[in-house]
């Protein structure tokens, strides 16, 4: 298993159905990742640049190859992942703003 910390463009006109997406924890059935990528997605953080970030467990090569097909290109684009350590890349983005402005 590998640790990804994630960084995509969202698509601002979908920004309101992925939340809803994931408040009905829509994706959680999607096996194998739906309950990881949903925890990702959910602490997922606002960069200064408005580009969006979080961690992400992923067991594809290339990594997010079945998250992307399933979920995230119609979300997101210009992804881009870098190999952290398990919960490294959550520490990293720490403080940065809730996606959802939760906190």
């Amino acid at each position: 298993m590998a640790y990804y910390l994630v960084r995509a463009n969202l698509r601002e006109e979908l920004h309101d159905e992925l939340a809803q997406k994931l408040a009905a924890k829509a994706f959680n059935n999607l096996r194998p990742f739906g309950e990881a990528l949903t925890m990702g997605l959910e602490g997922a953080r606002l960069q200064p640049d408005g580009r969006v970030v979080w961690e992400e467990e992923d067991y594809c090569s290339p990594p997010l190859a079945m998250e992307r097909a399933a979920v995230l290109d119609r979300y997101f684009t210009a992804i881009q992942v870098e190999t952290v350590h398990e919960d490294a890349g959550w520490a990293h983005i720490a403080n940065l703003p809730s996606l959802w402005g939760t906190e």
